[in-house]
């Protein structure tokens, strides 16, 4: 009995696989943004999904982490801790994380990502690697 359950625990542990983008998005993948409501966005910022759960990537100015804890293709960019340092770029990173934080739905389609939202909103980014 005790080697049936365990065996039952090992093979359900297998089913749970990361069901967040980062278990949908190119492994190791670091994603450019290219523009935001189909506008160029001249400054540089990344975004990543290093493990599940998790966002990280460089605003115009600073680093940042967050957690995104819900299921792919619905997106929640929460908790956002960002490093403090100033740039000539500021309102362009603050247009940044306005855009991303509006954020619900991810798609990954190849080396292409979109963000978007159920108000038309849309941030589209390249894979850089």
């Amino acid at each position: 009995m005790k080697l049936r359950m365990a065996l039952l625990v090992l093979a359900l542990g297998g089913c749970l696989a990361d069901e967040t983008i980062s278990g949908y998005a190119p492994e190791g993948a670091i994603f450019a943004l290219q523009s935001i409501d189909d506008k160029p966005f001249d400054a540089s910022a990344t975004i990543s999904f290093p493990a599940q759960g998790r966002v990280a990537g460089q605003a115009p100015c600073n680093s940042y982490s967050a957690m995104q804890t819900v299921p792919y293709p619905w997106l929640k960019v929460e908790a956002i801790a960002v490093s403090k340092r100033a740039c000539r770029d500021l309102v362009a990173e603050q247009t940044y994380f306005a855009a991303l934080s509006g954020m619900t739905l991810s798609e990954v389609s190849g080396t292409t990502l979109i963000l978007s939202n159920d108000a038309g909103r849309k941030m589209v980014f390249t894979a850089q690697n």
